[in-house]
């Protein structure tokens, strides 16, 4: 992990609305983001397909837990 300056901008009641870097700090990042190659899920997930089976359709089933909250 890189070291990065930061000033963390409050509001009035003191809570963390924004953080200010460097631009070469931002830049550092920028070209890490842009090196690390992009993550696609759907083979993990595919994984999965077929794994589970419903005794009910999921809209029936939603419908009737609504119900039971009247």
């Amino acid at each position: 992990m890189i070291p990065i300056k930061r000033q963390i901008v409050t509001d009035e009641a003191m809570q963390p609305v924004a953080v200010i870097i460097s631009y070469a700090d931002w830049q550092q990042i920028e070209a890490l983001l842009q090196a690390e190659p992009s993550k696609d899920n759907s083979q993990r997930l595919a994984s999965y397909a077929g794994s589970i089976t419903l005794s009910l359709d999921p809209l029936t089933y939603q419908k009737q837990i609504r119900d039971e909250w009247n």
